[in-house]
């Protein structure tokens, strides 16, 4: 698959389902304490560098609207216009923009932090390298990033989801695969979560992954 289709496949779906995800992923951080404490963990980090954060793949702007209230200077991106459009009607006071992580519209060393909470699962395994190479430019030295992930490895083709038809593919990438991708882009991984699913999660939800990581340097 090309980047093009892959990345059209990707908006087509979010934009069918952009409503709907919403109201379904509204308040999923709520029985999540392990992925509450990770990303209030990469808030401290953040906060004490200069500069704003990405919530890369933001979709309708939860996990943007969680960081601002830890203090954190969020903003988010994503590939899906519907998406965006989503995100700026519930949480009008924050910025919201699109754009892809392939080819970030930001400066070099223009961000504080960087936050990709299951945005890239939609992506083929041979173009994670471009995407981390995007953050790890967009990044200051001493920048931090959080990434979220599905552990395992297989490839599961969706042709329904969120109460739509739809077309896209979900991957499941072994957490020490990330790691190594994010070493090859320059930047240094600093912690590693895996846990089960929780009790709110469907038991096929299989395990989930949270890598914490920085790029070198003094911010």
């Amino acid at each position: 698959m090309t980047e093009s289709t892959h990345l059209d496949r990707t908006r087509a779906a979010y934009d069918t389902v952009a409503a709907d995800y919403a109201e379904i992923a509204r308040d999923d951080l709520d029985d999540k304490p392990l992925d509450r404490a990770l990303l209030a963990a990469f808030a401290e980090r953040v906060r004490a560098g200069t500069g704003e954060v990405a919530d890369l793949g933001c979709g309708p702007g939860r996990i943007t609207a969680f960081l601002r209230s830890l203090g954190v200077e969020a903003f988010g991106v994503d590939l899906s216009p519907g998406m965006i459009s989503v995100a700026r009607r519930e949480h009008p006071d924050l910025r919201f923009e699109v754009g892809s992580m392939t080819a970030l519209d930001l400066g070099d060393g223009s961000l504080a932090g960087a936050v990709a909470w299951y945005s890239t699962v939609h992506t083929p395994p041979d173009l994670l390298p471009t995407v981390f190479a995007e953050i790890h430019r967009v990044l200051a030295p001493g920048g931090h990033l959080v990434i979220a992930f599905k552990a395992g490895d297989e490839l599961r083709h969706l042709t329904h989801a969120y109460g739509h038809d739809l077309s896209l593919d979900v991957h499941w990438t072994p957490p020490e695969r990330i790691a190594d991708l994010l070493t090859g882009a320059g930047l240094v991984v600093n912690a590693r979560l895996i846990r089960a699913p929780e009790e709110s999660e469907r038991s096929y939800a299989g395990r989930q992954a949270f890598l914490l990581a920085h790029k070198p340097g003094e911010s």
